[in-house]
């Protein structure tokens, strides 16, 4: 579904990643791990064409994408979560998910208002409350199910869960398994390992824009000097 090769990527005279590769499949999460600064919101941005690469090829179900605007991405079938999650604070929960609609799409789930609250059942019981009336947690639901009204085929999380409590982290874990289930590809970016090792199947780990890593999930949980290298603050 996606694959990156040799991907080299700047900001002005930066370098932040280099020769990086990787790959995901349909019905597979996998996750990039590393610390804060690795490159992990970078590689995000350059798959969905916010910061465009350098060099390298970027494929989505065989077509190269990395020439293309990042809303052209989009209409493809990618779905993009940012980090700092950017709904519109406005606008209610129903507007937000208006805005993110898009037709249905050969091989993608279709997704409607109704089946987001079954999804995201807080949501369900705001639908006339404004973004910025909302917690944390709610907001990035709110953006999580505003992607998915773009009935994407594959989804990009950045950090899906920093800041949130427990109980909304394990709310999130439950609503990534589901999408699993449901046939799409997740690539998520993460610096919690435990959170990671409840939804991912296989894992890179990133540092200083280089993939060091990679495996899945099982071999990462076994391999204790690889955690200590990469992950530990």
């Amino acid at each position: 579904m996606l694959t990156v090769e040799g991907l080299n990527t700047y900001y002005g005279r930066a370098h932040i990643l280099s020769d990086l590769a990787l790959q995901a499949t349909a019905g597979e999460v996998v996750v990039l791990l590393g610390r804060n600064g690795a490159g992990k919101s970078t590689t995000m941005k350059s798959v969905i064409g916010l910061v465009p690469a350098e060099s390298g090829a970027i494929s989505f179900d065989g077509a190269r994408i990395d020439r293309l605007s990042p809303h052209r991405i989009a209409r493809l079938g990618l779905g993009y979560v940012p980090e700092d999650r950017r709904i519109f604070t406005d606008l209610n929960v129903m507007e937000n998910l208006e805005v993110g609609r898009q037709k249905p799409r050969d091989g993608a789930p279709t997704w409607t208002p109704e089946r987001l609250f079954e999804l995201f059942p807080n949501l369900g019981r705001m639908k006339d409350r404004p973004g910025g009336r909302m917690s944390g947690g709610e907001q990035q639901m709110l953006t999580i199910a505003r992607t998915l009204m773009g009935n994407p085929r594959l989804i990009l999380l950045d950090e899906p869960s920093e800041g949130l409590a427990p109980v909304i982290v394990e709310q999130m874990a439950r609503t990534i398994l589901q999408l699993k289930a449901e046939g799409l590809c997740v690539l998520l970016s993460e610096q919690n390992l435990h959170f990671a090792q409840m939804v991912a199947d296989r894992a890179y780990i990133i540092e200083k824009g280089r993939i060091r890593y990679s495996g899945t999930m099982a071999e990462l949980a076994a391999d204790a000097a690889v955690r200590e290298q990469y992950l530990s603050v």
